[in-house]
């Protein structure tokens, strides 16, 4: 899904969960190749200019989310929770760490094993970022999310320091792990309902 569509659908999703007319959202998709800016980024973190990023075929999004330059696509699994905190915990910390834990306890599921560096926000294997967390939280609704490479084209992470940190990215697929976005949707699925505590449709 295009990057300004997902975002459009968020920010529907986001106003009709204020309003409490649907039940909190998770969102897992795929995006073309976009670089996206949060609120809190550094343009110098931007290492191409418009005609480069306009050869590769990679959009650029400035976003209000948190955290600082991302890359996203395809072979990349997205994740947008919408979820109204109110009725989990009132601890945006808290959910980070919760969003960290879902993708730890998937990846462990197929035999890597994940952690947390203090003081940086993602999933980390060893030294490398597997994946990136952003969020933004209006009213205790939250938006945005993460992004955990699955078998992600790294020769795209070129164009950026990720997340204003000079450290290496990694993937499931470069750390030997053969699994679709379809499979890996559905095992974070089942982590994200027992960790925060719902049970999850289709």
């Amino acid at each position: 899904m295009d990057y300004g569509r997902a975002l459009e659908l968020q920010q529907q999703l986001v106003a009709e969960r204020k309003q409490g007319l649907i039940p909190d959202q998770l969102l897992l998709l795929e995006h073309p190749h976009v670089i996206t800016l949060g609120r809190n980024g550094h343009l110098e973190n931007l290492l191409a200019n418009d005609q480069v990023l306009g050869r590769a075929g990679i959009a650029f999004h400035p976003t209000d989310r948190g955290g600082d330059i991302t890359y996203h696509g395809p072979g990349q699994l997205v994740g947008y929770p919408i979820l109204d905190l109110r009725e989990w915990k009132r601890d945006v910390g808290a959910y980070v760490r919760a969003i960290e834990q879902v993708i730890i306890d998937t990846l462990a599921d197929y035999g890597i094993a994940a952690g947390r560096i203090p003081k940086l926000t993602g999933v980390w294997v060893e030294e490398r970022k597997i994946a990136a967390i952003g969020v933004h939280i209006s009213r205790w609704v939250t938006s945005h999310g993460f992004a955990l490479n699955v078998s992600t084209d790294l020769s795209y992470f070129q164009y950026i320091v990720p997340c204003g940190l000079t450290r290496p990215v990694t993937s499931m697929e470069r750390l030997g792990a053969r699994a679709t976005l379809a499979e890996v949707s559905a095992t974070l699925a089942v982590h994200f309902g027992r960790i925060f505590g719902v049970e999850t449709e289709n």
